[in-house]
């Protein structure tokens, strides 16, 4: 049994560490976060881990080795949420707790919607969502899910984060936060 990792903020300062998440993952668990195939991660994770108001989340086990990542990408007045959990730690919950912390983010920040890409007959994707507190709405568009909740939604059905957990916001909007939750 894995003792429960610890969810950190995550970003370029832990590319290496996100790239060896990445090797360790099989080609199925690659395939259902990016739906395609993928060129060296080294070539296109330091522009999605600097990308401007992002939120980069990671679960780091016992030792401090990334075992999981979660991103909150804004897309307009949307935000695009993905997750990438290591195969030995999947099913246990782990990306749930990532998707859980996302949505608190997306809750208080500045967009209406949030939405994530799934291939249809994603069971571990389709069981996240089935258990989510809030009305999650689906489309399937040749065979890719888009899935979509309203951030209003997500700031009602979700816990709201105290000021020691916030901590690990980044960004502009997420800065904004911290600095009118300090205000408070």
């Amino acid at each position: 049994m894995h003792r429960e990792p610890r969810i950190t903020p995550t970003g370029p300062e832990d590319l290496a560490a996100v790239v060896a998440l990445h090797g360790r993952c099989s080609a199925h668990a690659l395939w259902s976060r990016y739906h395609r195939a993928m060129a060296d991660p080294r070539d296109y994770l330091p522009v999605l881990l600097k990308r401007p108001g992002s939120v980069h989340l990671a679960a780091q086990d016992a030792g401090g080795r990334i075992v999981a990542v979660g991103h909150l990408v804004p897309d307009g007045s949307a935000a695009e949420v993905a997750l990438l959990v290591e195969d030995v730690w999947q099913d246990n919950g782990l990306g749930t707790r990532l998707l859980h912390r996302l949505g608190c983010q997306a809750a208080q920040g500045d967009w209406t919607t949030v939405y994530g890409l799934a291939l249809a007959g994603d069971g571990r994707i389709a069981s996240i969502l089935r258990r989510s507190p809030v009305t999650v709405h689906q489309r399937n568009e040749a065979g890719v899910i888009t899935a979509w909740a309203r951030t209003r939604d997500l700031a009602a059905g979700l816990p709201v984060l105290d000021r020691r957990s916030a901590r690990w916001n980044v960004g502009r909007r997420a800065s904004s936060v911290l600095r009118s939750m300090s205000r408070a």
